[in-house]
Formats: C-alpha cells, structure tokens, sequence
C-alpha cells in the first residue's frame, strides 16, 4: 500500500499490528497511571512496562527514559531547562547549535535568544558535516549546551556525535561541562546508536519516524534536570502532563522491532540491505543529464559511511523542487522538498549552511525511504525520476 512512498523522513506509515495491540491493552488499562486506585495502578504497570521494553531496545536505564509528546518537545525540554538556572553573570550565558539543525532546535534557540541568551550556530563543512574542531573553537566558559544532532533529516549526513561528546569533555578537562544534546529522530531505527556513550547528557527520539503513532516521544536523559514548565510532576518531573500510555505502548513495541543492534538481527540486516540499495539509487541518479547528489561528495563510494541509507538529497538542473515533486506526485510517487517542518518556508537552511549554489537549493528535492521500502519500490522510483527529468531537458 505504501510502496511508492519515499518522504518517510516525514512521518512514517503505522505498523497496524502494533497499534491494534496497544490499543488493546490500553483498552483494558484505561484510568489515569498517576491514579492510585486498582485501576490506575493497572495503568501505571502498562506505561512502565512500556519504559522497560524502550530502555531495553536503546540499551540505556528505565529512569533514563522520559515520554513525551514527540521529537520537538524532547528537543526543547533541555533548551528550556537553561532557563531555571539564574544568570548571576555579567556576561550572557551561550548555546552552540549547530548550523543544521532542525527547526525544533533552532527556532526554540532563537526563542532563547530573544531572552537575553546569546546563541551560535556551529558551521558546517561542504558535506554537511559538524567536526569537532569547529565546535571546540566556539567553546566559552559561558557555554552551557551545545546541540549537534545525529542524522540530518535533508542530506542525511550522520553527525560525529561520539567524537563531539568527547572533545566537549576533553575541553572542559574536570571543569564544569556543558552539556551535550543531540536530536536522534533522524538517527533510531535507521543507523545504530549509542546513547550511553559518554559526554552525551540528552537525546531526543520520535515515536512516528518508526512505524508508531504521532504524539509520542522520548527524551533520554542521563540525569535528572530542572524542567521550566511545571505542573503534577508526572515522568520524574521532568514531564508533566496526564501521561498517554497508549502511545507509550506502542512506541516501545517499535524501538523494540527497528532499533539497529546485535541482539536485533533482523534490524541490522534490513539496515545493510538498504546500504546496497541506496547506493544504486545515488549511483544511477548522479548519472541522469543535469542531476547530481547533495552534497557532491556523497556520489563518492568512499563516502557512503558518512550518510544515512534512509535519506538522499538531488538536485535537477532546470526543474525546480516543488515541480518535481508534483510530476512525481501525479505519477503516484511521494517525495519532499525538504522537513515537512519548514514546507511553508521557501528558505532552506540546512543547505545554505553547506553553502549549496542557489540554483541547486531551488532544485533539489528530498528522497528518504523506510524499514519496508524494497528494491523494486526504489528501482521504480528511480525509473519515474528519470522519466521527468528527460522531458525537461528534452525542453531546455
């Protein structure tokens, strides 16, 4: 049914299965899981259940494991919870993010900065990729977070989140260290991830990139922080807010299904099966008339480790985005043109970070695939791209 669904980068379709099932089970466990009667207790069990099966799949701890209500909320709960540390300074108090970053992340800095907040944006090299060097020689005294996310969600290019973590604690060498976040919505269930590698203080996942319901999310956090909004102190405090435990369920069965490890084989194996895939596709894309893969490097095999098979960004000599998008949607083809967060927005951040030639801004589109996408659905994809791509050059 989903077949020629490639903006999976957006949201996914739903594993009907998993869905049905936690909705069965919160159809027998319905009352509020703070509520301390037989019935809410019977709740509670469900969601902490649900904790336990997510903390397994991701390998961390139970009380590392925050819901919430999606990837965005997970992203700012630990922007926010600069906020409830008083600035007895004299000199601003600093977020480093990176130049890439998703609007979850960027706009709520923006937000912070408009609070008396100073906040830089780490550049990004030709490739797409934030080094370490170019975060430490931002690092200040003044700095307390800095955000770098682990998978682009345009270009797909994995981040060198563990390499970063590391040279942050290296440079705070015993002093106080800020604090490390990394946005993963892009990043679980598509490539393997580590959240227990040291130096990494929060991460943000989100249940509807994998198969799972919208409304629910995760924030990982290593220890205990100070949220800024309050209220009845529901997920350690951190999260308050009459807990959807439905969502929960589900979420956990998905981490449990796609989360890439060794004792997840069958995950690791689709994993590797869409290396091979994606790297047909970005080979025979880079041999189309005027087309080329964003950023260049990436058509380079020796490049290929450097990205997430589950995403690839092209440009069209001569065919602007949105018409692609829509010759491909009348052929019954689904792409983006970019986040589906920033769709009403003609800028394109991330790319005008990686200094991508207007032209090549205004042409590109974005093709991101999934745990049920086959070759056959790619190969088909490739042949409808090339058939508009023809046409127009036939014309100019």
């Amino acid at each position: 049914m989903h077949n020629h669904y490639f903006d999976w980068a957006a949201t996914s379709p739903v594993d009907t299965d998993i869905l049905s099932e936690a909705f069965e089970l919160t159809k027998e466990s319905w009352a509020n899981p703070s509520s301390t009667h037989e019935e809410g207790k019977k709740a509670r069990s469900l969601l902490e259940q649900a904790r336990k099966i997510s903390a397994d799949a991701l390998g961390v701890k139970p009380e590392n494991i925050i819901f919430t209500s999606g990837g965005t909320e997970s992203d700012q709960i630990p922007l926010l919870s600069l906020l409830t540390k008083p600035n007895s300074s004299q000199e601003k108090k600093t977020v480093l993010i990176s130049s890439i970053e998703h609007p979850a992340v960027r706009e709520q800095a923006l937000a912070m900065k408009h609070c008396g907040w100073n906040v830089v944006q780490i550049p990004s090299d030709k490739n797409g990729i934030i080094t370490p060097e170019n975060v430490v020689k931002l690092l200040t005294p003044q700095t307390m977070m800095v955000c770098v996310m682990a998978v682009n969600n345009e270009t797909g290019a994995i981040q060198p989140i563990y390499e970063i973590a590391d040279a942050i604690t290296k440079w705070a060498d015993g002093k106080r260290k800020p604090k490390f976040h990394t946005d993963c919505v892009q990043a679980i269930g598509k490539i393997p991830v580590n959240l227990n590698h040291p130096g990494i203080d929060s991460a943000a996942l989100s249940s509807h990139k994998i198969c799972g319901p919208r409304g629910i999310g995760i924030l990982y956090v290593k220890d205990k922080i100070e949220p800024f909004l309050k209220g009845g102190g529901q997920e350690n405090g951190i999260r308050s807010g009459t807990e959807n435990v439905m969502g929960a369920v589900a979420f956990a069965k998905c981490l449990e299904r796609y989360v890439i490890s060794e004792r997840n084989k069958k995950a690791e194996e689709k994993y590797q099966e869409q290396k091979l895939i994606t790297k047909e596709f970005i080979k025979n894309i880079a041999e189309l008339k005027g087309a080329s893969v964003i950023p260049h490097g990436r058509a380079d095999s020796q490049n290929e480790n450097l990205y997430s098979p589950y995403v690839v960004q092209a440009s069209f000599c001569h065919i602007p985005g949105n018409v692609m998008l829509r010759a491909l949607d009348a052929k019954g083809f689904y792409i983006s043109t970019g986040s589906a967060c920033s769709s009403k927005k003609n800028s394109r951040p991330v790319l005008e970070a990686m200094n991508v030639s207007s032209e090549e801004r205004e042409t590109s589109v974005r093709f991101s695939f999934g745990p049920h996408t086959t070759q056959k659905d790619v190969s088909e994809l490739f042949e409808a791209v090339k058939e508009v791509n023809n046409l127009f050059n036939k014309t100019n």
